[in-house]
C-alpha cells in the first residue's frame, strides 16, 4: 500500500506520462474507441479498489492540492482558442442548431433523472449534471463540475462510463448519417446555400513550441488559477452550487475568453500542456473510485441512452420544422456529446471546407459545459 501522498502523486504523473505516451505514438486501434483518459480512470480505480493506495488524509492532500491548482489552469488555457469574434460570424441560424442541441440534451438530462431519481445514488444529481456538462462542453467541464459538486468519487466513475460508450454510439451514428444527408435535406427542404459563406474561414497558423511560449502556458496559467482561487475565496457562497470553486471557475472562464481576442491566445502549446493537466485531474478523481460497487453502473448506462433519444427526437423535430439540414444537426450534437476531437471529423466527413463550423461549436461548447451542468444540477438538486 502507498501511504505517501508524494509517491501516490508521482504513480499518477507515470501512469500519465505512459498513457499519453502510448496513445499519441502508437497508432494502436483501441484508442480509436477507448480515450488514454479513460484508461486513466479504470487503472487509477482498479489500484485504488485492490489497496494499493492509502485512504489516510495526509496520503491523498498532495494530490488534491495539485488537482485544486491544475483544474481552473486547464479550464484557462482550454478557451484560449474561443475566439468571440469567429463564433459570432457563424451567424443565427447556425448558432440556433447549436444552442437548440444543448437544450435538449440539458431537459432529457433532467426529465430522465426526475423519473429515475428514486432508482439510484441520493447524490447522483451531481453525477448527472458533471455527465451532461460534458454532453455540452467536453472531458474539462465534466471535471470542472464534479469538483464544484463534490460529486461521490465512487459514482463518478459511471457518468464516465456513461459517456464513453454515448459517445462512442453516437459517434458511429453521426458518421453514418453522412449517407442519408441528401434524403434528409429533401425531407426537411432545407436550403444549403448559406453554409458557402462558412467554407474555409478558419485557417489557423501553427506555431512552434519554445521555452518561451512553455514558460507563459505553464507559469501564466499556474498564476492564473492560484489568482482565481484566491479571489474565490473571498467572495460569498449561494446554495450548494455557488462555492469559492464555482466563482474561481467563473473567473478564469471569462479571463480565457479575454485572452481567447488577444495575440496570447495564440500562444503554442497551450491545449496540450490543458490536456497533460486534464490527465492528472481526472487520475486525482478515479484514485477516489472504487470499483465495487459498478452493479450500479447498467441504470446510468440506461438513463444516458434515454437522453439521447430524447436529444435525437427534440433535433430531428426541430430540423422539420426550421428546415435545417442534417449537417448542421449532425455536427452540433457531436460538438456537445464528442466535443472538440470528434465535431472536426464529423463536419469534414459531410464537406471538409466546412469544418471550421465543427471547430467553433465546439469551442462554444468548451466555455459553456461547465454552466450548463451546474444549472441543470440545480434543477435536479431540487426535485
Amino acid at each position: 500500500m502507498i501511504t505517501d501522498g508524494l509517491l501516490m502523486l508521482g504513480v499518477l504523473l507515470a501512469l500519465s506520462c505512459v498513457l499519453i505516451v502510448l496513445e499519441r505514438t502508437t497508432g494502436w486501434k483501441v484508442f480509436k474507441y477507448v480515450p488514454g483518459m479513460v484508461f486513466m480512470y479504470l487503472l487509477c480505480a482498479t489500484l485504488n479498489t485492490l489497496g494499493v493506495f492509502g485512504q489516510d488524509d495526509a496520503t491523498r492532500a498532495p494530490i488534491a492540492q495539485v488537482k485544486d491548482v491544475l483544474l481552473p489552469a486547464m479550464i484557462f488555457l482550454f478557451l484560449f482558442g474561443c475566439d468571440l469574434r469567429k463564433i459570432i460570424r457563424l451567424g443565427p441560424k447556425l448558432l440556433l442548431t447549436f444552442f437548440v442541441a444543448a437544450a435538449s440534451l440539458s431537459a432529457g438530462m433532467v426529465i430522465v433523472y426526475a423519473i429515475f431519481q428514486n432508482a439510484v445514488h441520493n447524490e447522483s444529481w451531481k453525477v448527472f449534471g458533471a455527465l451532461l456538462a460534458s454532453w455540452t462542453g467536453g472531458s474539462a467541464n465534466m471535471v470542472a463540475v464534479q469538483d464544484i459538486l463534490q460529486a461521490p468519487e465512487n459514482i463518478f466513475g459511471y457518468a464516465l462510463i456513461t459517456d464513453t460508450i454515448g459517445y462512442s454510439v453516437w459517434l458511429m451514428l453521426m458518421f453514418a448519417s453522412v449517407a442519408v444527408s441528401p434524403k434528409f435535406n429533401t425531407w426537411t427542404k432545407a436550403n444549403t446555400t448559406y453554409l458557402e459563406s462558412h467554407a474555409g474561414t478558419l485557417e489557423e497558423e501553427k506555431r512552434p513550441v519554445t521555452v518561451a511560449s512553455l514558460s507563459i502556458v505553464v507559469f501564466g496559467a499556474l498564476f492564473i488559477s492560484i489568482l482565481s482561487m484566491w479571489i474565490g475565496g473571498l467572495l460569498p457562497e449561494y446554495g450548494a452550487v455557488i462555492n469559492g470553486t464555482t466563482w474561481s471557475i467563473l473567473i478564469v472562464s471569462l479571463l480565457g475568453l479575454v485572452v481567447a481576442v488577444t495575440p496570447l491566445g495564440r500562444t503554442a502549446g497551450s491545449s496540450e500542456v490543458a490536456t497533460l493537466m486534464l490527465f492528472v485531474v481526472i487520475g486525482q478523481i478515479a484514485s477516489g473510485s472504487d470499483f465495487s460497487a459498478i452493479t450500479q453502473a447498467p441504470i446510468y448506462l440506461l438513463m444516458g441512452a434515454i437522453v439521447l433519444v430524447v436529444h435525437a427526437a427534440v433535433m430531428v423535430l426541430y430540423a422539420k420544422l426550421t428546415k435545417t439540414e442534417l449537417f448542421s444537426l449532425a455536427v452540433a450534437s457531436t460538438a456537445n456529446v464528442g466535443g472538440i476531437a470528434s465535431a472536426p471529423v464529423v463536419a469534414a466527413a459531410f464537406h471538409k471546407q466546412l469544418v471550421p463550423v465543427g471547430v467553433l461549436y465546439a469551442l462554444i461548447g468548451s466555455f459553456m459545459g461547465t454552466f450548463v451542468g451546474l444549472a441543470a444540477a440545480q434543477l435536479m438538486s431540487a426535485l
